[in-house]
């Protein structure tokens, strides 16, 4: 799920205001959404290097370059995009390196399939000898990746798993019965991959590699019982169908198995994963013993997650770890890691009612909880062996902050390694003597540091120069902060949220107020952060608006208890949160209480539409993005894991869907969708206008043809957020 928003179009009811501005630069919408005025500097594309003293990074049209950690010094260019191009490669746009670093796989000549995934033209270049070679010459591919050995390559084409002999140029099939919305081999179906996966970290791998390079497991996906989703692709003529299978709330999935193939012996066996069809296979991952097969097995409601050891020469499995709950399991992490000494992993779990790491036995006996407290760990970046140290982010600090920490094996001598309040993400060395941290704050952008291993600074990167310009800028153009403050609800429960006042801010005037969004289970909006969509929110701030957006019951990193109540009824308390939270701005003495408007986009939509609905004596508008309308339309992994099956919940279903309290609305309200929305599909808003023009409810729409869930191309984002401007300057 997703979200975003934006602004334009100078009513007269606003000009004296922009006018009493003038010390300040205007913000504008090409600024912000055509050409990124404010979009800062960061790195990104990080590989470390096998010796834990250098790394990598693709530089614009340099190429893939070679750095040292400490001085940040270049030491070589590993591929130069000049050469590749007399070949005619011209970009590269994901790169990886063979175990021994002799060489390098990448992509280029991109085409998207869903959201996340693609095929592409993959290369290996021998950074020796400087060869290049096209993995295929057969048609495009996906998921190209190395064996540990360098020696070959598997890959997808057309829903069958490929192997690449790199020694011989042979190229030959471990499957052939993949078909188009039927079989797909070594790849992800469309919910596996929207919800099983992460965009970024590529957690789910649909295959993997033996580490002595012998075997390679992978996924068969058999979705041919799954019901098939029709988008209508404009353009031509006759406008024509993509046809896909998406399985909704409650309806046939794909059945998961997983195989295992025999490099040597040409031969393939199926690994027991039970009996039971109607199931998930959420991960797989080979433990420190190479002829054993971890794979991770999740029951169709989640609340029961078992994991399997599978002998990776017979199929057969046995269950070594189980873990339940009341409510449901999330497997949306790689959490996972087996310790080479084969004795034991470390995983995660909400066990104690926050999210915590723990060391376990091969056997599944628990040997020790390592880190603990009224606090969610939010991230596990891994483990030194060698120094008998994890690492990992948490919100210990606060619940909209993120700290880097490292911790011993016996939970001992935990040490917090980032200083500055905000938000920070680590980028570690293979070695885990250096990290690389990207440091920002709701006022400040990105700031990048080398550091190591105990947090010290040990330098500065160059992009943080950019970043010290775009901060004097935000200045120059009247930025206002952004002040975060709690808020008690009718409810007596505690919220956190921001709020964004107009510039030259007068306490004795009445202001109205933007409100801002998303809702969904273990999500925040409030996060001491920098975030480019807040550019609008300053533009909006420039117009005389105060923008302010909460974060309700169901958000995330505040312990399970907080985020899990949700459950069963998704919409619910969180509504009741937000129309409590604009009770309580209207009764700020600076805020006019009959002009409070909401905004969201996916799970922020169907957020927006509900609170227009139920609390149509609180916001006069609303604009929903791609917004969720019932249920029941969205995709089975998501929607059942904190709804059940709606055969089983009916009015959890029903109660909270928009689309059965729209004769409620009063104020005004703009719909939004684009029409090739993979994700939440079009099907939601127009079951939703339908049900408005039955209640003779006006609204305004504006649709987007052959734009999915995130509408953007082209001119698409800036078009989409003047519209939306020109709606709150019009209708608040």
């Amino acid at each position: 799920m997703k979200k975003f928003i934006v602004l334009f179009l100078v009513s007269s009811a606003f000009l004296t205001i922009t006018i009493a501005q003038t010390s300040f630069k205007e913000i504008t919408l090409e600024d912000v959404w055509k050409k990124y005025s404010f979009y800062p500097a960061t790195v990104s594309g990080i590989n470390s290097m096998n010796d834990g003293v250098n790394y990598t990074m693709l530089v614009g049209e340099t190429g893939v370059v070679k750095y040292e950690y400490k001085s940040g010094e270049k030491v070589a260019t590993i591929i130069d995009l000049n050469e590749l191009k007399v070949s005619g490669v011209s970009n590269i746009n994901e790169y990886v390196f063979s175990a021994d670093e002799t060489k390098l796989l990448f992509s280029t000549e991109v085409e998207p399939i869903y959201r996340h995934s693609f095929v592409a033209s993959y290369y290996v270049f021998d950074i020796k000898t400087k060869e290049l070679k096209a993995i295929s010459d057969k048609g495009k591919q996906q998921l190209a990746t190395f064996s540990h050995d360098g020696t070959k390559v598997a890959f997808v084409r057309e829903n069958n798993m490929f192997i690449k002999d790199l020694n011989t140029n042979e190229e030959f099939a471990i499957t052939n019965d993949g078909k188009f919305n039927e079989i797909i081999n070594g790849a992800l179906d469309w919910v596996y991959e929207e919800e099983f996966n992460d965009s970024e970290a590529n957690f789910l791998k649909p295959f993997v590699w033996s580490p002595d390079g012998s075997k390679i497991a992978y996924y068969k996906f058999d979705e041919s019982n799954v019901k098939q989703f029709n988008m209508t692709m404009y353009g031509t003529l006759y406008p024509e169908w993509y046809k896909f299978k998406y399985p909704k709330a409650g309806e046939a999935n794909s059945v998961v198995s997983i195989h295992i193939y025999d490099i040597n012996k040409k031969q393939t066996i199926k690994v027991d994963v039970g009996n039971e069809k109607d199931q998930y296979i959420p991960r797989i991952k080979w433990t420190a013993n190479q002829s054993t097969l971890c794979v991770l097995r999740l029951n169709r409601l989640q609340n029961k997650l078992e994991m399997l050891y599978a002998d990776a020469n017979t199929g057969s499995s046995t269950v070594a770890y189980t873990e339940e709950d009341k409510y449901y399991v999330e497997v949306t992490h790689d959490n996972l890691t087996f310790i080479n000494d084969g004795k034991t992993f470390i995983t995660s779990s909400e066990r104690d009612g926050y999210n915590h790491l723990y060391l376990y036995d091969v056997n599944g006996n628990l040997i020790r909880q390592i880190t603990k407290g009224e606090w969610d760990v939010t991230k596990f970046y891994g483990y030194d062996e060698k120094n008998k140290l994890l690492y990992f982010e948490s919100a210990e600090v606060s619940p909209i902050q993120r700290h880097v920490y490292s911790i011993d094996i016996n939970g001992n001598n935990k040490i917090q390694l980032t200083q500055k309040s905000g938000k920070n993400e680590p980028y570690f060395s293979k070695s885990f003597k250096y990290f690389i941290n990207v440091h920002s704050d709701a006022n400040t952008p990105y700031m990048t540091t080398l550091n190591d291993s105990k947090g010290k600074q040990i330098r500065e990167f160059e992009v943080n120069k950019y970043n010290t310009v775009l901060l004097e800028k935000m200045k120059e153009y009247g930025f206002a902060k952004k002040e975060f403050l709690t808020i008690k609800t009718e409810n007596n429960i505690t919220l956190n949220a921001w709020m964004i006042k107009p510039l030259n801010f007068d306490p004795a005037k009445k202001y109205p107020v933007f409100m801002y969004v998303y809702g969904g289970p273990g999500h925040q909006t409030v996060m001491d952060e920098f975030d480019y969509n807040s550019v609008w929110y300053q533009l909006l701030a420039q117009k005389g608006y105060i923008v302010v957006s909460v974060d309700t019951r169901g958000s995330g990193a505040r312990g399970a208890d907080f985020r899990k109540v949700t459950y069963g009824q998704l919409g619910k308390y969180e509504t009741i949160d937000q129309i409590d939270a604009a009770k309580y701005l209207g009764t700020l003495p600076y805020v006019d209480k009959t002009r409070i408007g909401i905004q969201g986009w996916s799970y922020g939509g169907y957020m927006s539409t509900l609170c227009l609905s139920k609390g149509s004596d609180v916001f006069k508008m609303a604009i929903a993005v791609a917004p969720v309308t019932n249920w029941r339309f969205y995709d089975s992994v998501y929607t059942e894991r904190y709804m059940g099956l709606p055969q089983n919940n009916a009015d959890g279903y029903d109660d909270n869907s928009p689309i059965n309290h729209v004769e409620k609305i009063k104020g005004k309200f703009l719909l939004v969708h684009g029409t090739a929305d993979d994700n939440v599909h079009f099907q939601n808003s127009m079951e939703l206008v339908d049900a408005l023009v039955k209640a003779n409810i006006q609204f305004d729409m504006q649709f987007y043809p052959n734009k999915n869930h995130s509408i953007y191309g082209g001119n698409t984002r800036l078009h989409l957020f003047t519209k939306m401007t020109s709606f709150v300057l019009e209708n608040l």
